[in-house]
């Protein structure tokens, strides 16, 4: 057993435990979408985006659960290389709201395929039920707090 992996068998609290199965976890699909030029951020917002078109600001934020500051600088590369577009809500012109650009829509047709095979193997690895069973309570904490 080397130290690091020693070191993952020490009781840890519970956040330590999550941010390191985070790290893991997005290494994962960063590997994954890295021949599609995205990382594992970039693809969730460019998803999140696609669902939801014209998306305001606040929402994105909410459902990315991001501070505002982080999601302006993670949208600004996506911007900047044209798969996001930002426009002034109808309602609100001083608020913005987002939607995928045709250039986009392609790259994320492009890395969906690549998320695929990250969710294939994790799923491989952890198993597809016990994949759904942490997804389920991921959510749960996320969307209802403690």
């Amino acid at each position: 057993m080397t130290s690091k992996q020693a070191d993952l068998n020490v009781p840890l609290c519970n956040c330590l435990a999550l941010r390191q199965a985070a790290r893991h976890v997005t290494a994962l699909y960063d590997r994954h979408l890295a021949p599609c030029g995205l990382a594992t951020s970039q693809y969730s917002l460019l998803a999140v985006i696609r669902a939801h078109p014209g998306i305001g600001m606040q929402q994105l934020s909410e459902r990315m659960v991001m501070d505002r500051t982080s999601l302006v600088r993670a949208i600004k590369p996506l911007a900047r290389d044209g798969f996001v577009q930002q426009a002034p809500d109808p309602e609100n012109s001083r608020k913005l709201v987002f939607s995928l650009t045709s250039a986009g829509q392609a790259k994320y047709a492009e890395a969906h395929a690549c998320w695929t095979q990250a969710q294939a193997e994790y799923e491989a690895g952890v198993g597809a039920e016990r994949a759904a069973a942490m997804r389920a309570e991921l959510r749960a904490l996320t969307q209802n707090g403690l």
